[in-house]
């Protein structure tokens, strides 16, 4: 599959995915930069807005396997990983796979979990695999997790750990529709069931050639300077107490060169990187007298738009 080609799927799965997530565009877009970039995708909003929605939908356009874990608080980590059984027949320890062996694994309300159940989640999202009692098991590729967070503040809820959100290559919005968007979301409710995508768009070979061909899109030297520069502002900033880590830099690298694919472009931009650096670093850095029980989102935001702007080019 060309970059023109796939381009062009982008713009006709996007519109298939816009059936189903209304006024939504730009973070249609998004999702999709960041499966093919490889990375994993925090949905961090008030609930009803659409999040699981986005999620089983991208999974069932790709052809692929999908799973949901429900976060809750009685949650253990081999519920997700899965566990070794004993089978009398054979009288031997057979591992009965998690939830987590999946295309896509929506984790539903992660921060509902203490932190002992989310950082089940950490081998599987850095290294595609997970290890059960000295056991190695590798997960299906592609492989993509889509967790939704409630707002911090919410009756019950945990703080993600810092390890835990540096894994999620970058944190989208949905935010609440318009008053336009809505009278359109209510005509499409009206007198039916929920719109649904029942059938796939594209296959996982695809995505997965999509993936590697990303990682080929050149990308020049005074753009990976711009990066560096871009990042050792954000620790050098005297309001940042945890900075961003190279873990940060390398995904809005990647993240930058899927833009670039999708929109049928064979070079990243300067432009290309501003525009899809709040998403990709704002959540990984700590500022000073935030704690981390409240939400650190829009002063965060503010900070990488301030620093991009300060930030020479050249």
């Amino acid at each position: 599959m060309t970059t023109l080609t796939f381009s062009q799927a982008f713009n006709d799965l996007a519109k298939r995915l816009q059936k189903v997530i209304v006024g939504k565009s730009a973070q249609i877009e998004k999702t999709l930069v960041c499966l093919l970039a490889d990375g994993h995708l925090l949905l961090e909003d008030m609930p009803g807005v659409g999040k699981t929605t986005l999620a089983s939908a991208l999974a069932t356009s790709i052809g692929g396997v999908f799973s949901r874990i429900q976060f809750t608080a009685d949650l253990l980590p081999s519920d997700i990983i899965g566990s070794r059984i004993y089978r009398r027949q054979t009288e031997q320890f057979e591992f009965v796979k998690g939830p987590v062996f999946a295309n896509v694994v929506l984790a539903d309300e992660l921060n509902r979990a203490p932190p002992k159940t989310q950082s089940a989640l950490l081998q599987a999202m850095n290294d595609f695999s997970v290890s059960v009692e000295k056991h190695h098991f590798d997960l299906v590729r592609p492989f993509m997790v889509i967790a939704t967070q409630n707002p911090k503040g919410f009756h019950g809820t945990y703080p993600l750990p810092e390890s835990q959100r540096d894994r999620f290559m970058m944190r989208v919005s949905l935010g609440y529709p318009s008053e336009v968007e809505e009278l359109e979301i209510l005509k499409i409710h009206h007198g039916k069931l929920q719109e649904k995508i029942c059938e796939s768009f594209l296959t996982l070979q695809q995505v997965a050639e999509a993936q590697a061909e990303v990682r080929a899109i050149a990308m020049s030297e005074m753009i990976m300077k711009y990066i560096s520069r871009v990042v050792c502002a954000i620790r050098a900033h005297e309001e940042v107490e945890l900075p961003v880590s190279p873990r940060g830099s390398i995904a809005l690298m990647n993240a930058a060169q899927a833009i670039a694919y999708i929109r049928g472009k064979d070079y990243v931009s300067i432009d290309m990187v501003k525009e899809i650096a709040p998403e990709i670093l704002a959540h990984r850095i700590g500022l000073r007298g935030v704690s981390s029980l409240t939400s650190e989102g829009a002063r965060n935001d503010w900070l990488i738009g301030e620093i991009l702007q300060r930030v020479p080019v050249e």
